[in-house]
């Protein structure tokens, strides 16, 4: 790796790596190490130059050192495993009333039972919203097959896509192989998510507005972890009565001590023996120390902002009153306002790329989103109760729903309450 390679932080591109690339459509899986910075100004090559992806607070930020954040991970794992564990399913409108599943139609095949080779639709799903969450775009390949149909979907990495407008209005996406070459694909041969967008066309990366947030956050961990190493942060003092002082063997010994107990382990919770006089002093955390963590719940708490994350989510309780709203509450702002931007983004995606909903009418996809209070069992048996006494489900409905088998003269929808003692009602639906 050359010394501009190191500077911006991309991957070398050489021999080994061209030999190492693998095919996109044969290949066990698309080139996804590596970083691609995109200059198009002189402005913009000075600022990689001095800085790359290096944050005020002297420390590059990236997806690697990003991941090293417990706040970034956590709010990464939350937000991609709610997309990725929520069943998934491609619909087929049979008339105004009437929806089936459409299993046999190809997107189907593709997101909910193999999209590639290596990956599951699980994996998959997983992959690309952590692309859109970290740099607001995510691509992958359509390859087609006999008769044009996609039989796969190869993931690219988002900082070797670039995308551009053409003069038609559709887009066009280069992608750069580590060993330099690049294949421009047209719009209607890649299948492409984008996060919150200024021009239409490229998704904000978080990373790169959040860059002096995780920045310094890793910074402030470098430091405590040096100042723990170093045991520069006096935690307590000893001390003698006035006109003692320890001779140097006596220091020496009690420097031996210190220095066995700090190791830990299995002498951890021991006492120290103390002589001639010696007083153990506990100190206290001084302000500097509690600004210092002060700061670090600030940079959590910020952290949780750009990912649309409730605080107390990833563990953070303390203080997280949120106007007086309970932790339920809380949990369904994450779904109403951060989890369906991310359904609806991947719903509509699928319709227009793999659905063709604009000519296809009929056809749509659909998250399944009663499977989020799956773990609720109370909540969804009250929803069940309800939705059996209001005539919307019948008995055979639910047990499907719960993936249980009917039972004999479960196929009945009750009347409404509000309809007992009316006149001319029809009893030929009422169970015996």
């Amino acid at each position: 790796m050359n010394w501009f390679s190191r500077l911006l932080g991309s991957a070398s591109a050489g021999p080994s790596a061209a030999a190492s690339e693998p095919d996109y459509f044969n290949g066990p899986r698309a080139g996804v190490s590596g970083t691609m910075i995109s200059i198009n100004t002189p402005e913009e090559l000075e600022q990689a130059l001095r800085l790359g992806n290096m944050s005020n607070s002297g420390v590059p930020v990236n997806e690697c050192t990003a991941l090293k954040v417990a706040t970034v991970f956590a709010c990464l794992r939350i937000r991609t495993g709610a997309v990725a564990n929520t069943p998934l399913g491609i619909k087929r409108k049979v008339d105004e009333r009437t929806r089936v599943d459409a299993s046999d139609h190809e997107a189907w095949k593709l997101l909910c039972r193999r999209p590639n080779k290596w990956q599951t639709p699980q994996q998959f799903k997983r992959m690309m919203e952590a692309h859109v969450l970290l740099r607001g775009n995510a691509h992958a390949v359509k390859v087609r097959g006999v008769g044009g149909k996609v039989i796969a979907l190869i993931p690219l990495h988002p900082d070797r896509v670039k995308r551009a407008q053409l003069d038609s209005g559709e887009l066009a996406f280069t992608y750069t192989r580590k060993d330099g070459r690049q294949f421009v694909y047209p719009q209607e041969d890649m299948f492409y998510l984008t996060g919150l967008s200024l021009d239409g066309v490229n998704g904000l990366s978080v990373l790169h507005f959040a860059r002096e947030t995780i920045g310094g956050m890793l910074a402030m961990e470098n430091h405590g972890n040096t100042v723990f190493r170093n045991g520069a942060n006096v935690s307590a003092a000893f001390k003698l009565p006035a006109g003692k002082a320890l001779t140097n063997e006596q220091k020496d010994y009690l420097r031996a001590q210190l220095d066995e107990y700090r190791a830990g382990g299995a002498r951890e919770g021991k006492a120290i023996v103390l002589e001639d006089g010696l007083e153990y002093e506990q100190m206290a955390l001084t302000s500097k120390d509690l600004q210092w963590l002060q700061g670090r719940e600030f940079g959590r708490t910020d952290v949780c902002m750009f990912f649309g994350v409730q605080p107390h989510m990833i563990g953070i309780t303390a203080g997280n009153t949120q106007l007086g709203s309970s932790i339920d509450g809380q949990t369904q702002n994450f779904v109403t306002f951060s989890l369906e931007d991310s359904f609806i983004a991947w719903e509509e995606a699928i319709g227009l790329q793999l659905l063709k909903w604009d000519v296809f009418t009929a056809l749509y996809a659909r998250f399944n989103r009663n499977a989020l209070v799956r773990a609720d069992f109370k909540t969804r048996w009250e929803g069940y109760v309800k939705a059996m006494q209001w005539g919307v489900f019948s008995p055979n409905k639910v047990l499907a729903k719960e993936d249980e088998n009917p039972r004999p003269g479960g196929d009945v929808y009750y009347d409404p309450p509000n309809t007992a003692g009316t006149s001319n009602k029809d009893n030929s639906n009422v169970a015996p």
